[in-house]
């Protein structure tokens, strides 16, 4: 394989067959994804640490819940910052091509201390003065640890029946009903995805 066609932004919802306990019923964002690999965050797993407990100084801007989310099984000692800046990249962020406004290029003008990911949607520098963002953004989301995926490994998965690959839309990232967004993800497609969300639970899993 010669080249990868970059699924940056997109969802990855795992699918039923996907038995790895790490990402039952996961609903990824794919913040990089390149021939080196990709690499991701759960978007669906809250955890019972608040936020202000660990980053005090952001968490009046972390939506509800205000609580840090597992974003995956690699370096759970880290903290990454996703934030959604209304009104950039056009109406239809989550779309790949999405139209990018006069001023601002697909790099991010963006402001200070945020960086684009993929239409309205980027990383927050956790290290910068939440001033500097705190009238620019729409939501922000604190994961710790991340999802990784070595070169061609993905495209493995996807192959095995692993992931459904769908768009994302900026509102994905602040979910106020996170254990919701797997059922809610797959219900808003127009084809048969919408019946996957109503699949059993597994009580093995509960």
């Amino acid at each position: 394989m010669t080249e990868v066609s970059s699924l940056t932004g997109r969802l990855l919802v795992a699918t039923p067959a996907l038995a790895d306990p790490n990402f039952d019923r996961a609903v990824v964002l794919l913040l990089d994804h390149d021939e080196e690999g990709s690499l991701g965050v759960v978007l669906n797993r809250p955890t019972p640490v608040g936020v202000a407990d660990i980053l005090q100084p952001w968490a009046d801007l972390a939506g509800e819940p205000g609580v840090v989310f597992q974003g995956g099984p690699v370096s759970l000692d880290s903290a990454l910052g996703v934030a959604v800046v209304p009104g950039e990249a056009g109406e239809h962020a989550g779309s790949p091509g999405a139209d990018v406004p006069d001023g601002a290029d697909s790099d991010g003008d963006g402001p200070l201390g945020w960086r684009r990911v993929h239409g309205a949607i980027g990383l927050v520098d956790l290290e910068a003065p939440p001033e500097l963002l705190s009238a620019e953004l729409g939501s922000l989301r604190i994961f710790a640890g991340y999802a990784g995926w070595g070169p061609g490994q993905l495209e493995e998965e996807l192959v095995e029946g692993a992931w459904y690959v769908v768009e994302s839309e900026p509102g994905d990232v602040s979910s106020p009903a996170p254990e919701q967004l797997w059922r809610a993800v797959l219900r808003r497609q127009r084809n048969e995805l919408a019946m996957v969300a109503t699949y059993p639970d597994d009580p093995s899993l509960n």
